[in-house]
């Protein structure tokens, strides 16, 4: 194990962090915090409570999870594909780090980044709404593992991108729309069938349900397809990237 090396590349992608720190903290909050107003002040305030759970307080494990998934990916992607970019990626595969040294810098400071952000995020919505949390512990090991599966994702996308359209294929034609559909905004036993049916094919579901479990006790599928879900969203990526450090492909190109 090379700490130096690991330490090193983590701390030049938390001071490059800081220095968007707008972009990468602030206009998430504000975007979330205008979800809250819409959804949890104006809608919220007409809509009856979902799954026993007032209406704006259902919303925030949701919402947490939306910020997250989509920072996670994009914090992680642009982190290893901008040295592809400049070319300085070779400088790295060609310093004494192992592919797991390499993948545990860029996918330890991605993780940080997400759950900063959550926890900031849950911080803006007890200023809106009434946000209790049952199991914190389980709460905080959800969230890290459910980030950290999804900062993989987003490195394997950094990997195969070949320019920065790219970076944003999967998140915004294909996570973003599983997220709006997975029961932020809804429980699924409130959907009639065949819908209701259609929607558990759907991943997002069950991380937003054992996330939203952790804060209230209640949930939308079993617990433990939750933990099994978040099982695979972190073994997935983890095999995907392991392949492509040992063929090279879109990695020595």
């Amino acid at each position: 194990m090379n700490p130096r090396g690991v330490g090193a590349i983590y701390r030049f992608e938390m001071a490059r962090w800081k220095r968007t720190l707008w972009q990468s903290v602030v206009a998430p909050v504000i975007t979330t915090a205008l979800y809250f107003l819409v959804f949890g002040s104006a809608i919220g305030s007409r809509m009856s409570d979902m799954a026993g759970i007032d209406y704006g307080s259902f919303i925030v494990p949701g919402l947490i999870l939306l910020s997250v998934l989509t920072q996670s990916i994009a914090n992680a992607s642009f982190g290893i594909y901008f040295p592809k970019f400049t070319g300085t990626i070779y400088e790295i595969l060609s310093a004494p780090l192992s592919p797991i040294e390499t993948v545990t810098a860029y996918v330890g400071a991605a993780v940080t980044k997400s759950v900063l952000l959550a926890l900031i995020t849950l911080a803006t919505a007890t200023l809106f709404v009434d946000v209790r949390v049952e199991h914190p512990l389980m709460m905080l090991l959800f969230l890290i593992a459910i980030a950290v599966g999804f900062c993989l994702l987003g490195f394997f996308i950094g990997l195969l991108a070949n320019s920065f359209e790219q970076l944003q294929f999967a998140p915004l034609l294909i996570v973003t729309p599983l997220t709006f559909l997975g029961g932020i905004f809804y429980a699924v036993s409130a959907l009639a069938e065949p819908w209701r049916t259609v929607t558990l094919f759907n991943p997002i579901v069950y991380l937003v349900s054992g996330y939203r479990w952790t804060f209230y006790g209640v949930e939308d599928v079993p617990l433990w397809t939750s933990i099994l879900a978040m099982a695979l969203a972190i073994a997935i990526p983890l095999v995907a990237i392991a392949w492509i450090f040992k063929t090279g492909k879109k990695l020595k190109q």
